[in-house]
């Protein structure tokens, strides 16, 4: 949500919603920059954003507003109150490792280090070199999808079912398993259609995605539910616990669960839904 729309910000505070991103870069016009920076300071000092993890977009490495940005992180993190902290920076644009290395060096230089890093890939050479990006600094933790503009640079036009899309989103989902971070899909636009949004988040999902970013609280239902854990899946999940455990008690390697065959690999997909569902829970929303 854009730094500069207050009600959002506030509004925010109890949204169901696990990541809460203020945006300084494509949703503040330029002359709005200070503007924005101002207003999100004025906001953090006094709100209470619960469990929501707590992003800041920045501008583009090479963009004429980066190095105020990293200035003023420094300021507003000394405003906090003891309650909230500011956990990641969210980068745009991010086409290279040298990008991520740059930032982190600005960052180390601020004594902003503790902060994470998610690199956001909206771009033909940020897709291709996707695998070094992440594998650039160990603060990155998170990557994060700009399929808008992604689908503006190769030409896609109005592609609904993403199709173009999939190449990359598969190559960047590839990239954040491989070295064990979480990887967001990009928005969808189209506020009022949720069938759209529904199909979106589904394709993600499969794709292989942690979860979607969204710029709309009524995208949030879907999202939440796509995303989520299934409570026949979780219901599955525990009883293959429950019989693995069975199982090692018995001096067994194997198990059978409604006629499936039960081995190690299902054991911790089994044991990664009821953590999420936990974890899920205890948000209290």
């Amino acid at each position: 949500m854009p730094a500069t729309n207050q009600r959002a910000m506030t509004k925010a505070q109890s949204l169901p919603a696990d990541v809460i991103i203020f945006d300084l870069e494509d949703a503040v016009a330029p002359c709005d920059k200070g503007l924005a920076r101002q207003a999100l300071c004025e906001q953090l000092a006094h709100a209470n954003y619960g469990p929501r993890e707590l992003v800041l977009r920045i501008n583009a490495v090479d963009s004429a507003w980066y190095y105020d940005d990293i200035k003023y992180l420094a300021e507003l993190l000394t405003t906090l109150p003891p309650s909230l902290h500011l956990s990641a920076i969210a980068v745009p644009k991010v086409e290279t490792a040298n990008d991520v290395l740059a930032v982190q060096h600005a960052l180390d230089s601020a004594n902003l280090d503790h902060l994470s890093l998610w690199p956001m890939i909206e771009t033909p050479a940020g897709v291709m070199n996707a695998r070094a990006i992440v594998q650039a600094n160990e603060s990155i933790n998170c990557l994060v999808m700009g399929t808008s503009d992604l689908a503006k640079e190769l030409r896609l036009g109005d592609d609904d079912q993403r199709l173009g899309l999939l190449f990359s989103l598969s190559q960047c989902v590839l990239a954040a398993r491989e070295c064990g971070v979480d990887i967001l899909d990009g928005v969808c636009l189209n506020l009022n259609d949720q069938v759209l949004l529904a199909q979106q988040a589904e394709q993600g999902r499969s794709l292989g995605f942690s979860g979607k970013t969204v710029i709309h609280p009524n995208q949030l239902s879907i999202t939440n539910s796509t995303f989520g854990v299934n409570p026949e899946a979780l219901a599955e999940a525990k009883d293959i616990l429950q019989a693995w455990r069975k199982a090692e008690q018995n001096g067994e390697g194997l198990a059978v669960v409604n006629g499936k065959l039960i081995e190690s690999l299902h054991i911790e997909e089994a044991q990664r839904l009821v953590t999420d569902h936990e974890a899920i829970k205890s948000r209290g929303f």
